[in-house]
């Protein structure tokens, strides 16, 4: 039996806020200091896996240490890239195509505006504030007020993953690991817990996913009519597919002017006439 297309969205979104909910600390909990061995606002075995990681990036090589806390930032630059090659792509497509790309990156903007949010809400301390004496690969730690919990790189690396794998599976697969290996990075340069990164992967696909469904079709629509504008239409399509049709539309054109050129200068040279009245004596006969 298959899951009605109506129904996926409720699901996913279920799920996706229950996880939230469950890996998000408590506020109540926060404001006491609430943790077993001095860890706050987290689980224990929470705590105890970043502090594993992290004691773990600080023995491996210097180049290890520079690539990872580079790629942070270099990871959602390759998979933002990645999109404009993908939506490049999608000028030449369908309209569905073009509105499936457009639509999913709306959806990462948005699933980045619901992790800031959350953010604010939440207000969840750094594990780099809250075990200040512990050595970090990041140059420093967030200033006071960029809370932890969700990661906004995970949230846009995974969202704009799960963007291009909806276009295009084969670089999905490409960006997929990008997106895994940039969140990780998060927690190895030691600004994030792992569940900060595991909420930001949730939210990223989970929002990318349902808005990409809720809409592609009415975008679809709107895709449609943008395209036959001369504006517009360059920006959401080649000119390929205009050139091909006019050019399905010349011959006929061309061969309408020619026919009545031809009659035109038939009934300049006094032709015609003399032709029809022969047709109709033998019609006569």
């Amino acid at each position: 039996m298959r899951t009605k297309p109506q129904y996926m969205a409720p699901a996913v979104a279920a799920v996706v806020l229950t996880a939230v909910a469950a890996a998000a600390p408590n506020p109540a909990q926060a404001a006491a200091g609430v943790g077993a061995d001095g860890i706050k606002d987290v689980p224990d075995i929470v705590g105890e896996w970043y502090l594993d990681i992290v004691e773990w990036a600080d023995t491996t090589p210097g180049i290890v240490q520079g690539f990872m806390a580079h790629f942070t930032d270099l990871g959602i630059v390759l998979l933002a890239a990645t999109w404009l090659l993908v939506f490049r792509h999608a000028r030449r497509g369908p309209t569905r195509l073009m509105a499936l790309t457009l639509v999913a990156g709306f959806a990462v903007v948005l699933a980045y505006g619901i992790s800031e949010w959350a953010k604010t809400y939440l207000d969840a301390e750094r594990p780099c504030r809250t075990f200040s004496g512990l050595p970090i690969i990041a140059a420093r730690c967030p200033s006071p007020g960029d809370w932890s919990f969700p990661s906004n790189h995970s949230t846009i690396a995974f969202g704009l993953a799960v963007a291009i794998f909806l276009v295009s599976w084969r670089l999905g697969l490409l960006a997929l690991p990008l997106a895994v290996l940039a969140g990780f990075s998060r927690i190895f340069v030691g600004v994030h817990y792992p569940h900060d990164v595991a909420a930001g992967f949730l939210i990223g696909a989970a929002v990318t996913l349902i808005v990409s469904g809720l809409l592609v079709r009415p975008v679809a629509r709107l895709v449609g009519s943008l395209r036959e504008r001369p504006g517009l239409g360059r920006l959401l399509s080649t000119r390929r597919s205009s050139a091909a049709i006019s050019g399905l539309d010349r011959p006929a054109s061309t061969s309408h002017s020619t026919s009545r050129s031809r009659l035109v200068s038939a009934l300049s040279a006094g032709r015609l006439p003399r032709h029809r009245p022969r047709a109709r004596r033998s019609y006569r006969r």
